[in-house]
């Protein structure tokens, strides 16, 4: 399935295919973005099409993915089982608990989890 735009919970999201390409480099996010820009409000990326330096948060990459999609007003949804990295990092593992309780960058383990978040802030 290529990315695609989709209403969920009545909130347009691009929800960016499980097999795409990897997101390995800052102007892979703002590929996504641009391509956010047809009207989406969140994007829902696949952890996996994560390059692993987003977990590893020493690499900063993580910090300027994220960075990015506060600066563009677009909220970053990373969906997905990252369990094995959280249990590998607590700089992690509070990233993500902080992340979680604000607005712009949601860590989910999947869709339906993403939809429950939507309905409740929308």
């Amino acid at each position: 399935m290529p990315d695609e735009l989709q209403q969920r919970a009545g909130v347009h999201v691009l929800v960016c295919d499980p097999a795409g390409p990897p997101i390995a480099t800052e102007q892979d996010a703002l590929d996504l973005i641009g391509a956010a820009f047809l009207g989406a409000q969140v994007v829902a990326v696949p952890a996996n099409r994560l390059d692993a330096r987003f977990f590893s948060l020493g690499t900063r990459f993580a910090g300027e993915v994220m960075q990015k999609f506060v600066n563009y007003r677009l909220r970053l949804a990373v969906v997905g089982d990252i369990s094995t990295q959280l249990a590998g990092s607590s700089a992690l593992r509070a990233l993500v608990h902080e992340s979680n309780r604000g607005e712009h960058i949601w860590f989910v383990p999947d869709l339906d989890a993403l939809d429950a978040r939507l309905g409740a802030t929308s």
